[in-house]
């Protein structure tokens, strides 16, 4: 029952509120598209930004990828470039690479487009570790 109950704090508790863009679906789509990528991309509403709660010797393993403890978890994907994902999945990422313009969530493999507010909270890697 206590996993349980920090998966469902994690996913639906309070947060510190946070800025993604406020483009609109159809302008984030075109703005994405115009950066010419070489990694897939995914626009994403209703987001939350995880910091990690990681032991040392986790992030020193993240370091060495140049990777961060940071996850996002999105409760709605609103376009996936590769279609992993239909419109109205959700979607957890794999840990933050890098992050630019203040919303875009690169990961290795994928770029994330922050649309509209989402919350930022900590949670225990194992807590997100139980998303499917």
């Amino acid at each position: 029952m206590k996993d349980l109950n920090a998966v469902t704090e994690m996913l639906y508790g309070a947060g510190q509120p946070m800025a993604g863009s406020d483009m609109t679906d159809a302008q984030a789509l075109a703005h994405i598209e115009s950066l010419r990528l070489n990694t897939g991309f995914c626009l994403v509403r209703n987001w939350i930004w995880l910091d990690l709660d990681v032991t040392d010797e986790q992030r020193t393993v993240l370091e060495k990828t140049q990777r961060q403890p940071v996850m996002i978890y999105a409760h709605s994907v609103i376009y996936d470039s590769a279609r992993r994902w239909d419109v109205g999945d959700f979607v957890r990422t794999s840990p933050l690479h890098r992050f630019d313009e203040g919303f875009l969530f690169k990961t290795s493999n994928t770029t994330y487009v922050l649309l509209g507010n989402g919350v930022r909270k900590r949670a225990a890697l194992e807590t997100v570790g139980r998303i499917c």
